[in-house]
């Protein structure tokens, strides 16, 4: 799927959720937002589920939810970006050039 297909899905998305909003705007925002953190607690849950740290549980989750978890994250932060600005292509690509800029070509060491 080429990057547009993916946004053009994410627009999808919104489109969908809007459609479907029984909150008042902001507070549908906010509700928005705290999705992703219900989405990060189900790759923590995942992740203890998958090393069977909890020892009533057991072996209670495979990688392979973890990796189907951290897709969740993925795509519930591209729907609360879009959400907050309609321009998410170009916000995110150029938070992304910044963010791979300033990793992979950090400033010299200075002399001291």
């Amino acid at each position: 799927m080429a990057d547009d297909d993916v946004w053009a899905v994410i627009d999808d998305l919104c489109t969908w959720l809007d459609a479907n909003q029984v909150h008042p705007d902001r507070e549908a925002l906010l509700l928005r937002m705290l999705k992703l953190t219900e989405e990060v607690g189900e790759v923590a849950q995942a992740v203890i589920g998958a090393t069977g740290q909890n020892p009533r549980k057991g072996d209670s989750h495979t990688w392979d939810d973890v990796r189907s978890e951290l897709c969740d994250v993925v795509i519930t932060a591209m729907v609360a970006l879009r959400t907050l600005t309609p321009d998410t292509r170009e916000v995110f690509a150029a938070h992304l050039e910044r963010v791979r800029e300033r990793s992979l070509n950090p400033p010299p060491a200075t002399a001291g």
